[in-house]
Formats: structure tokens, sequence, C-alpha cells
């Protein structure tokens, strides 16, 4: 099945609590009105099985520390965040959360017996937009489980583009959350933390949660206030290729999840402002992140390079386990040599557009401006 054919969005695998506070006064269009029907009805049904979660993790999960801080990788959208995550995935030692799991995030310690098939039957092999496979049991990037635990998500815009600019300011960079909403969050990504190391990497010695969330990077202050030695993986991509992905990404995808909508010229200029947004906010606060536990670094010299990169990055964050980990790694890079990415030609509109909103940024990373 296509994305653009589903009938409900991924609000369906929310509770209730958060469907009503992420909905609450906002505008649905006369189109949209059938597909948020039928994801409030269905979210109503799961929720009626939430509680057996609940019960499992208050039992033997909600006391119990992380055996280690996460790894995060960092970075806008289209930056090759998923590469680096697979990649990293790789290695037993590090648990995730998957496709099927940021859908229904309340529904992995119970349930999934039963769900996990329908949604497997019923979502497309490959992502649209660059054919990167996917498959319920993948790592996935958590943001799309936080929508369903937390009303505290910049995905929100999924659903409401024509809010895109306030959940940026609210819940990207949280500059204008409250300590109510901060502390909101704090609570169920750890819980979420928690259930995915579980459900992954129950009884690994030594594991160890993955992390793979562009919203992230515009909150590593709160990220190193719960996880004090987490790592940091930050990735930077040619502005140019972020942007002409980027809008491709949003405009081909969100079109499925939307309850409202905006033009693809309003999109652009979202797309604008976010970037610049979560970029300042990630220089601004990466200052927090302890000497030794930040790795920077360009996609393209990554991937040009990327098994040995991964090996520094191991050694230089103090990751344990490289020789372990190394071979499964190196057959996925190879394995991934003859991928096909998408190639872009860059029209004078684009090269104007993103030459005035962040020529700052090619400049610092040296990045030849067109």
């Amino acid at each position: 099945m296509n994305f653009s054919n589903f009938p409900v969005n991924t609000l369906v695998g929310a509770d209730l609590g958060t469907f009503k506070a992420v909905t609450q006064g906002r505008h649905v269009a006369q189109d949209k009105r059938i597909k948020m029907f039928l994801t409030r009805c269905i979210c109503r049904l799961l929720s009626l099985f939430a509680h057996l979660q609940e019960r499992k993790y208050q039992k033997l999960l909600a006391n119990e520390p992380l055996q280690h801080d996460p790894l995060f990788i960092l970075g806008h959208w289209r930056s090759g965040t998923t590469f680096v995550h697979n990649i990293f995935a790789q290695d037993p030692r590090f648990g995730f959360t998957t496709t099927y799991q940021t859908v229904f995030p309340h529904y992995m310690m119970a349930m999934q017996w039963l769900f996990k098939p329908i949604f497997a039957a019923l979502m497309p092999k490959y992502r649209p937009t660059d054919k990167m496979e996917l498959s319920p049991d993948l790592p996935q990037e958590e943001e799309f489980a936080i929508v369903n635990t937390c009303p505290v998500s910049y995905y929100n815009f999924w659903f409401y583009p024509q809010s895109m600019q306030e959940y940026c300011d609210r819940f990207l960079t949280m500059k204008q959350a409250t300590p109510e909403e901060i502390a909101d969050f704090k609570d169920k990504f750890l819980k979420l933390v928690k259930i995915s190391m579980w459900n992954s990497r129950r009884g690994v010695k030594d594991a160890q949660y993955l992390s793979k969330n562009p919203p992230h990077t515009g909150k590593v202050k709160t990220l190193v206030e719960m996880f004090p030695n987490a790592k940091f993986i930050y990735l930077i991509r040619d502005p140019y290729t972020v942007f002409e992905s980027s809008r491709s990404f949003f405009t081909q995808t969100i079109a499925s999840l939307e309850l409202n909508s905006i033009t693809v010229e309003e999109m652009e200029q979202n797309i604008l402002y976010s970037y610049k947004e979560l970029y300042d906010a990630y220089q601004e606060q990466k200052k927090y992140i302890p000497e030794g536990n930040l790795f920077e670094v360009k996609f393209e010299e990554f991937e040009k390079d990327a098994l040995n990169i991964t090996e520094r990055i191991y050694r230089e964050l103090g990751i344990p386990g490289w020789d372990e980990a190394r071979p499964a790694i190196e057959a996925y890079i190879g394995k991934k040599k003859d991928h096909k990415k998408n190639k872009y030609a860059y029209d004078p509109r684009t090269i104007s557009m993103v030459n005035q909103a962040w020529g700052d940024i090619l400049d610092t990373w040296d990045y030849r401006r067109l």
C-alpha cells in the first residue's frame, strides 16, 4: 500500500489523552474530516488495551535504571541520519525504537503479536522519497512514537502543517515550551527508551539505546540534563541537497497524514525557517555536551569512508564493542554501496532561497555557494 492511500493517519496509535491534547482546537479541513473521524475511532478502540502495557511497565521497568546513557544521532532531516542509524544498529549492543513501535508505542510490551502483523501487511516496502527499505522491525526515528505518547512534539505539524512554525518554536527548539511541557517530554521520552530497550535488547549485556531523531538536534540541553554521559554524533550535509530533499520528502509524505494543508511555497518557507532555528539551537546548546562526547562530521565525508569513520566514532566517543560489531557493520556498508540516491538539479530560485536563508551556514561549513 502506498502512504497516500491510508484512510487514517498515525495518530491511531496514540493514547486517548495525547490524541485529545494534540487535536483539541485545531482546524480540520473539510476533505480531511473522514480521515479524522476514522483515526479517532480506531484510537479510541485501541486505547482500551493501553493499560496492559502500562501495568507491565510499572511492574518491570519504571524503577529500573538504564545500563548506559544513549547514543544520539543528530542533524536536520535528509542529512544522512538514517544511513548512519542503520549502520550503528548492526551492532547487537544497540537497542532502538522500531518502525512498528513508533506508530504503536503503547503496544510494545503487550498486544504486539496482534498489531504488528497487521501493520506489516499494510505498510509500503520502501520509503517513497528515496527508496530506503521499510520494515516493522527496522530502526526508526522515535519522534513518531513521542507524538503518540506526548503532545510535546514537533511532529504535530505532520497533522497540522498550518501550525508548523508554532510547533517549531514550542517543541523543536523548546524556546516557547513551558517547564511543565519540558517535564512531560522528559518523562515520556525516558519511558519510551526503557520500553524500547526491553523490547529490542532485553537480556543483552552492556546494552545501549541508539537514537536517530532530527528534532532532538534542537534540545541538546534537555537531553544532557536527562542523560549526563550521553554520546552525540552530529551530521551536516550540503544545504542545497538538504533543502531540495526536504521539500520533496515533506510534500510527498505529509499528504497522507495531514488534517489541514498549506501550499508548497508555504512549506518551503517553513523548511527555510526551521532549518535555521534548528541549526542555531544546536550551535548554542552543544556547549552542554561534555568534552569527548561529541563527534561532528559532514555526511559527504562519512559516506566516502563510512567504515573507517564509524571506527573513529567508536574510538573517539569511547563506545565499546567495535571489534565484535565490525563484521556486521562492514557487511551492511558493502551491501549499500550500490544504493542509488536521488540526484537533484537546483534551479535558480532554489539556489537564491538557500543562499539568502542559509548562506552563513554554507560558509561556516565550507560548502561552495552556487
